[in-house]
This record gives structure tokens, sequence and C-alpha cells, in this order.
């Protein structure tokens, strides 16, 4: 997958952050550890990043996504039960309609870490950021 190393590199303090603080905080507690990890591990990121939504090639409107990492991937946290359907979904439609490549969907909120990592088939580098 395009961008492995950077988005193991992220897992990797995803799970230094869950194994220290285990479950059961609300998303930006987890939020804010994620970045001091991810600054420990010489990520360039962007923490709460307000991005266009384009539909047609038009901007639609903007969202804040969790993490933009290295100017490349959105990173969407969640600190619930169990990841469902209806999560990687809207995961994917961000991916889509931010016009990114790849993404990461992670959820604290579990025993064991959850994470996916996303691919964006609809993705178009002529138009890209």
């Amino acid at each position: 997958m395009k961008y492995e190393d950077i988005t193991k590199r992220i897992i990797g303090c995803a799970m230094k952050v869950h194994s220290t603080l285990g479950n059961g905080f609300q998303e930006v507690i987890y939020q804010r550890a994620l970045a001091l990890e991810m600054s420990c591990a010489d990520l360039s990121f962007e923490r709460e990043k307000e991005m266009e939504i384009f539909y047609r090639g038009e901007s639609i409107g903007t969202r804040r996504v969790d993490f933009f990492v290295e100017g490349c991937i959105m990173v969407e946290l969640k600190a619930i039960t169990e990841l469902e359907d209806v999560h990687l979904a809207q995961a994917m439609n961000y991916l889509e309609a931010y016009n990114m490549e790849v993404g990461l969907l992670i959820n604290f909120g579990t025993r064991s870490l959850q994470f996916k990592r996303l691919h964006n088939k609809k993705y178009d580098g002529a138009q890209a950021r």
C-alpha cells in the first residue's frame, strides 16, 4: 500500500497511546496523546485541519479531519465500543470528498486498538492538493 511506512509509524504511535491509556477516555484525550506521540516520532501533522469537501469538482463546504499527517494521510479517530460499517463508510466518504488517496481509521474505545487502512479508489491525482 502506498505510504505504508508512514501509516505503520502512525499506527505504532496509536498503539503506544492505547497501551498507556487503555480504553475508556473521550476521543479528545486520545487525540491530544496521539499528537504528543507523533511529535516524538518526528511525524509532521496538522490537528483538526479544516479541509474543503468537493462535489463534482466544486467546493461545497468544509469539515475538520482529526489529523492530516505528512501532508498526505487523513487520520480519523474514534473512541467507541466497536467500529461499525457506518464508521468505515464515513471515513471512506471523507477520503473521497477530500480527494485524498490514503487514510487511517483508528478506534481507541476497545480493549485492543482497532485500525483500518483506507485507500480511495476514486482518487484523482490531477486534482490533488
